[in-house]
């Protein structure tokens, strides 16, 4: 009698099973669901070569191209800042407000010097004038005459130094307006409305946006061998982005930066996407005199550009016997000039895809140019 009961409270759950395995067993199998595309990628290919040439590897750090600190030559208090950190401000846009009571002040004053200095001016004039015109009638000594000059020159030069005054008066006003030189990006606020502003204590520091350069060191054993218009190779590690560029400034002295030399490395508009100020870079510079550079006996060296990055991996896409692309996981070494070294993964004088007018993926149909 119990065995009956229990085989009774067994049977749901049977079939419960019975009906999740037939379920299952009726779905189809996924499939990948990327078609191939029916016209194949155009791809180049290339061959792994044995040794390179020797370049300069030095690290830096992605900057922008233009960059200013807004200061004052002024003393006092900071009445407007409204723009914070990442605003957008257009040259000419009014950025700080300095206090200019005094300034004020002190125009004034001018204006009143102007004013009484013009008076004495017009009235030593006519002095000259009247006295000028006495001594050609032989009415007036020329000592009289001189006299009266003396006293006219130095209403002169009094007017003249009360409107210098005031230029100067006008000059400092202008210094408690701060706009900006340029159209960027505020990256850094220094102070706060209220606060005291000191001549020559930058308020912000604006920087140009959308165009950047690499700003790095170089030893002085090896600056002798870098020269403006040279090719470069950058690699921002962050965003995994080897590119080409361009030595457009070397510094001559290393006074001031510890004994090493700062050189300014280009970055094209095309590969400014996912770039910002700060990120490290490593450059590598065509040097002056090319000399081979020995490689391990087991390693390739293969273009830079030709690297695929994923995640923490690296690799290159070579041609399958099918026709198709087929990425291949390989190990690095040391970069040379716009060459890296594959230490395993390539073997010499194997065939791998250079450059691609498409974009490869494992399976892609590609055809050889």
């Amino acid at each position: 009698m119990n065995m009956q009961l229990n085989r009774n409270r067994l049977m749901p759950f049977f079939m419960i099973v019975s009906l999740l395995m037939i379920q299952s067993c009726s779905q189809p199998e996924k499939t990948d669901m990327r078609a191939n595309p029916e016209t194949p990628i155009l791809v180049s290919i290339g061959s792994a070569a044995g040794e390179a040439t020797s370049g300069i590897q030095v690290s830096g750090q992605v900057e922008a191209a233009q960059t200013a600190n807004i200061s004052t030559r002024v003393m006092g208090f900071i009445t407007m800042l409204k723009v914070k950190e990442g605003d957008a401000v257009s040259k000419g846009q009014l950025l700080v407000s300095i206090s200019n009571q005094d300034i004020l002040a002190k125009r004034g004053q001018s204006d009143a010097q102007i004013a009484e200095a013009q008076a004495a001016l017009n009235s030593a004039q006519k002095d000259k004038e009247r006295f000028t015109i006495l001594y050609n009638q032989q009415s007036a000594t020329a000592k009289e005459l001189d006299n009266v000059t003396l006293q006219y020159n130095a209403a002169k030069a009094r007017l003249d130094g009360a409107r210098q005054m005031r230029n100067e008066a006008s000059a400092m006003l202008g210094y408690t307006q701060l706009t900006a030189p340029f159209s960027g990006i505020v990256t850094h606020k220094m102070a706060e409305a209220g606060s005291m502003a000191s001549p020559g204590v930058p308020l912000l520091t604006i920087e140009q946006k959308g165009s950047y350069q690499v700003s790095a060191t170089v030893p002085e054993n090896t600056i002798q061998q870098i020269r403006q218009g040279v090719k470069a190779m950058v690699t921002i590690k962050a965003i995994n982005k080897t590119f080409a560029g361009e030595v457009i400034q070397v510094n001559q002295s290393s006074q001031y930066t510890g004994g090493q030399y700062i050189i300014k490395v280009s970055i094209p508009d095309s590969e400014k996407n996912g770039l910002y100020a700060g990120m490290y870079a490593n450059v590598s510079i065509e040097a002056k005199e090319t000399l081979p550079v020995k490689t391990t006996s087991n390693s390739v060296m293969v273009p830079v550009a030709s690297i695929v990055h994923k995640d923490q991996l690296t690799g290159l896409y070579t041609v399958g016997s099918n026709g198709t692309a087929l990425l291949r996981w390989v190990r690095l070494g040391k970069t040379f000039g716009d060459q890296a070294e594959v230490l395993s993964g390539l073997s010499k004088d194997e065939k791998f895809i250079v450059q691609a007018e498409g974009n490869l993926y494992n399976g892609v149909p590609v055809k050889i140019k």
